[in-house]
């Protein structure tokens, strides 16, 4: 019976030391004299957020969203009129490049001089060219020009530009803005009338406008023939539609 009782202690001592390797261990698994140390902390467990917390992130989320409406709405602000002044300033510049450097060459060195004297140039060249000296000089330098390959085209393109928002009604290519049913129903394009002609047809005559439509910016565009009322005229000048187109 002593051999037994024996026996039967040590199958219990191996049963606990497998079950021992089996239980898993927390805080690093130490067994000490054959016994499992399971020890458990607070600190393990995960803490919920506090509401501080979660304040703090909704106000910073708030701030940075208003701070950021506000950025745009200056940028809104603030575009247009910096682009104004860019661009004034770059002309400006431009102009007064022309002669600056011959007033730099004589020792004057005066900002704003080559501007002035520019545009003192262009209107003493308005002047000359409305005589008749001048109409003769332009007419033999514009053919002149007009034989040459390239710049024959160029200036011819640029001409018509010029001659489109003239001041002189009797030169203008352009003589009113007008908006035609363009490509298909229902769709509408911006274009200029250039010319008018009369159709004659066995049921009557068709008064036809040529409406120059433009399909790269101003220069490039194709010519329609459209009848004079299905062709809607809005209230804007030849400028106006330049600027819109």
């Amino acid at each position: 019976m002593g051999t037994r009782s024996e026996k039967d202690k040590e199958k219990e001592k191996e049963k606990d030391k497998d079950l021992e390797r089996l239980i898993p261990v927390a805080g690093g698994g130490d067994l000490e004299n054959g016994a499992c140390s399971n020890s458990y902390s607070p600190e393990d467990s995960p803490t919920p957020p506090s509401s501080y917390s979660t304040g703090k992130e909704a106000i910073s989320k708030v701030i940075r969203s208003w701070a950021w409406k506000k950025f745009i709405t200056g940028c809104v602000i603030l575009f247009p009129i910096a682009m104004t002044f860019y661009i004034t300033w770059w002309f400006i510049c431009f102009v007064d490049g022309f002669f600056s450097p011959i007033y730099t060459h004589l020792g004057i060195n005066v900002f704003g001089l080559g501007f002035v004297t520019s545009i003192s140039f262009i209107f003493l060249v308005g002047v000359f060219i409305s005589s008749w000296l001048g109409a003769s000089v332009l007419g033999l330098g514009e053919w002149l020009i007009k034989k040459m390959p390239l710049m024959g085209y160029v200036y011819s393109a640029s001409k018509q530009i010029s001659a489109a928002i003239s001041t002189d009604h009797n030169s203008q290519a352009f003589k009113e803005v007008a908006i035609i049913k363009h490509p298909r129903v229902g769709e509408y394009a911006l274009g200029f009338i250039t010319s008018t002609l009369v159709l004659q047809k066995s049921s009557g005559p068709e008064e036809l406008c040529c409406v120059y439509l433009p399909t790269n910016h101003l220069y490039l565009g194709d010519i329609y023939l459209v009848n004079s009322k299905d062709i809607m005229r809005p209230s804007l000048s030849v400028r106006e539609g330049i600027v819109v187109k």
